[in-house]
């Protein structure tokens, strides 16, 4: 699997918050720097992780309702879910290290 970009609030609804697994949501922008950095950082977890989380994107310009639904005021904002509901939030370029601790931690 691959980390999944968000389209929209359906799909944001129906592959994470429902989701059987640990979600991490990387809410990001392509102008921001640290987003870009992250980028290969959140790729990979996934790729450690593809059976034991989700990890996804939003592009925060794309859609700005999701962003703000979750009150994402900087990017890059990573929230970690599970059960549909928001365990952990981070703000700011984060390490695989980082990233997959937070995801351990639930």
């Amino acid at each position: 699997m691959a980390v999944i970009n968000i389209g929209n609030e359906t799909t944001f609804e129906d592959k994470l918050l429902k989701a059987d697994k640990p979600v991490l949501v990387d809410f990001w922008a392509s102008w921001c720097g640290p987003c870009k950095m992250a980028g290969p950082e959140v790729e990979a977890v996934e790729a450690e992780l593809a059976d034991k989380a989700i990890v996804a994107k939003v592009n925060i310009d794309e859609l700005p309702a999701l962003a703000s639904r979750y009150n994402v005021k900087a990017v890059p904002t990573f929230i970690v879910f599970k059960a549909g509901k928001e365990v952990s939030r981070f703000t700011g370029y984060k390490t695989r290290k980082d990233l997959l601790a937070a995801l351990g931690n639930i």
